[in-house]
């Protein structure tokens, strides 16, 4: 209890970390300033009431197992990621380290957490792997594309460029031979212009 004692008189005015602990009721025994001045809206004195007011009814549960881990463990340990209330209908995440308190005999006193706001971090891996699904859906339509243009649109002009190249133009008047030579030129071109769109796309 000694160092829980002085972790909590090091980090009582801390900006940046929430410092609590719950007894073995489940109640708060002690918050400090940051935690206090956050949670506010919810209560404006959290100490005695039950921990699971400002969190998320679902996260209930991993309390419950982590607790148990520190009693089982005492020595050691152990992370959580609990959503608390924001006080606008929504929730904050919070990352927290669990620890098993114990008194002068030994024997189970409560939680003592040290834990701080992650929502940033959170919303910016959420727009991570939006960006990297989005990326995914590009990459497949790229594939389709070179798929399409390689495949499915080179493989007929090839046969009006094999078929123009073969006409007989001994049979055709000049002007339905000239006609031919300007599908095959602009076959050909089209034929580069596909080419070209799939290279870029591969690359």
């Amino acid at each position: 209890m000694k160092n829980v004692e002085e972790t909590k008189r090091l980090f009582n005015n801390s900006t940046l970390f929430y410092t609590i602990s719950t007894d073995m009721d489940g109640k708060y025994s002690y918050i400090n300033e940051h935690y206090a001045r956050e949670f506010s809206y919810i209560d404006s004195n959290l100490v005695g009431k039950p921990y699971h007011i400002t969190m998320h009814t679902d996260d209930i549960n991993t309390c419950i197992e982590v607790s148990t881990k520190c009693f089982e463990n005492p020595t050691k340990l152990f992370p959580a990621t609990i959503r608390k209330h924001d006080g606008k209908g929504g929730y904050v995440y919070t990352q927290w380290e669990y620890k098993a308190m114990f008194d002068d005999k030994k024997k189970p006193a409560g939680i003592f957490c040290l834990g701080y706001n992650i929502t940033k971090f959170v919303g910016e891996e959420l727009q991570l792997q939006k960006a990297n699904e989005k990326n995914e859906k590009n990459s497949n339509t790229i594939k389709n594309i070179i798929f399409q243009q390689s495949h499915l649109v080179r493989a007929p002009l090839s046969n009006i460029i094999g078929l123009t190249s073969i006409l007989d133009k001994t049979l055709l008047d000049s002007n339905t031979s000239n006609i031919c030579d300007m599908i095959l030129e602009s076959s050909n071109q089209l034929d580069q212009i596909i080419r070209s769109i799939v290279t870029d796309a591969r690359s």
